[in-house]
């Protein structure tokens, strides 16, 4: 974000299950949250055998999850060197959300043209499972999952490679997110996200365009400075 459990990552194809019985797709997730809450951090000297020992996974799996953080730029991997939590830096940052401002308000603009019911459906249900995150304080599920529904609205709006460069966004601020200040928590992403449905459902692409435009100005704000109170939106 655990949640992912019930559905497979946004960028994973169907995944056969680890010699150990625990099917992989559930290793991505687990090992994303921990990330985010900093169980794992940019301090921590990790190896692909303590991650396989701690998630009671095979090596080959904790491999192919860390490969997959690798390319999201969330982990580091060097040869010859151990894994480690990347640390992306404010300029990164910076041009991260430049970059998701531009693509998302396409996307979104997409979306309210063809709203299908599935789809509406789709996006429910992501977002109550990032709100039973929150109110279990599953601080990293709740991260995670906030970035999930917007990869999901994303396919949603039925342009594949604008959906696939959103997809190579979202994880870095999901990352940028749980290294900003310790005490920053959720202050309603989950219902700026279910008034952004509810203005897809209605083909509001006025409405929906100014919500999503307040929704990463306040995301920009707690990770670049503001005055306002810190949220956790992704």
């Amino acid at each position: 974000m655990n949640s992912f459990a019930s559905a497979p990552h946004p960028h994973s194809t169907a995944l056969p299950l680890s010699r150990l019985g625990m099917p992989v797709e559930d290793l991505y997730p687990r090992l994303f949250d921990a990330i985010l809450e900093q169980r794992i951090d940019t301090d921590s000297r990790f190896t692909e055998d303590s991650l396989k020992d701690m998630f009671n996974s095979s090596r080959a799996d904790v491999r192919r999850v860390l490969t997959q953080l690798a390319h999201e730029q969330i982990v580091v991997l060097r040869a010859n060197h151990r894994p480690r939590v990347a640390a992306p830096d404010r300029e990164l940052i910076r041009q991260t959300l430049h970059a998701r401002r531009l693509a998302e308000i396409t996307l979104i603009r997409l979306a309210c043209q063809r709203p299908r019911v599935d789809d509406l459906k789709c996006l429910r249900t992501s977002v109550e499972r990032e709100k039973r995150a929150v109110e279990q304080d599953r601080r990293g599920a709740a991260i995670r999952l906030s970035g999930e529904f917007h990869l999901r609205l994303a396919r949603m709006a039925g342009n594949v490679p604008l959906a696939n460069f959103l997809g190579s966004l979202v994880p870095v601020t999901s990352l940028a997110i749980a290294r900003s200040a310790g005490q920053t928590h959720s202050c309603g992403a989950w219902q700026e996200h279910v008034a952004l449905v509810e203005a897809i459902e209605r083909g509001d692409a006025a409405k929906a365009d100014s919500l999503i435009n307040r929704h990463l100005d306040h995301l920009e704000q707690t990770l670049l400075g503001s005055d306002l109170e810190p949220c956790v939106v992704g």
